[in-house]
């Protein structure tokens, strides 16, 4: 089995929370209050800043050029290519793309959940920092796959079809397999005790990352807000009510 395939066994439930998400249902419906994506916006460009911080560190730890260049992609690809998308939408809010650093604060979620892996990139291996880093581009790639094959006959009119197609796109798809293959082949022949040392850092990630969108969808509930925790040495999904934006 793939060290990918086994990643994704063991965080089904994590997956399937995505796509119950109401930020998620009321985007590919083309029912979400533009205000909320807007701040949501805000908070994804300010979280992909940090983003590349990481990928940053990475490449200080890099033991050939291989990985190098790779990690070098990686922030290319977070401060460059990806943050595309998000200014040209949030120009149309009439947001100045410069100042959005200053005037803005990423929120207690974000905060934490970059915070998190930007400690595993200066404590962690290499190996360690891609297991941090992986979930961010999968599962936007596994969103807006899902998001394109369940609204495919509501797109044309969507405010937000051009977020969908960005993470749909046959670009970012390559983007993320070519993570993945990396992934694999750092991870091929890894003692089983490092493989699951891995496998809780990205179950952590990706329950983060769930987390962060929960954070951006301004919910008077807390049914669909999750923070990891540590149980009996499990991840768990639990109700974490601070968790908003």
């Amino acid at each position: 089995m793939l060290f990918t395939d086994y990643l994704y066994e063991n965080s089904k439930e994590v997956w399937d929370k995505y796509l119950e998400h109401p930020f998620l249902i009321e985007l590919g419906e083309g029912t979400l209050d533009k205000e909320k994506f807007r701040k949501y916006l805000i908070q994804d460009y300010l979280y992909l800043i940090e983003y590349a911080k990481v990928y940053a560190m990475a490449c200080v730890k890099s033991r050939n050029m291989k990985e190098l260049k790779k990690f070098h992609n990686g922030v290319a690809g977070s401060i460059e290519t990806e943050t595309a998308n998000h200014i040209m939408y949030l120009k149309d809010f009439g947001e100045n793309i410069e100042n959005m650093e200053f005037k803005y604060k990423l929120n207690m979620t974000n905060e934490s959940y970059t915070s998190y892996m930007k400690s595993i990139s200066v404590t962690g291996t290499i190996e360690e920092i891609v297991a941090a880093v992986l979930p961010c581009t999968w599962s936007y790639n596994y969103i807006g796959l899902k998001l394109k094959e369940k609204y495919k006959d509501k797109l044309e009119g969507n405010f937000f079809e051009s977020w969908i197609e960005t993470y749909a796109s046959d670009e970012y798809v390559a983007f993320k397999n070519e993570w993945l293959d990396f992934t694999n082949e750092l991870c091929e022949n890894l003692p089983q005790d490092k493989k699951e040392k891995l496998k809780d850092i990205f179950l952590s990630s990706l329950l983060s990352d769930l987390t962060s969108i929960s954070a951006r969808f301004d919910s008077a509930s807390c049914n669909h807000v999750f923070s990891p925790r540590r149980v009996r040495g499990e991840n768990t999904l639990t109700c974490a009510p601070w968790a908003h934006a």
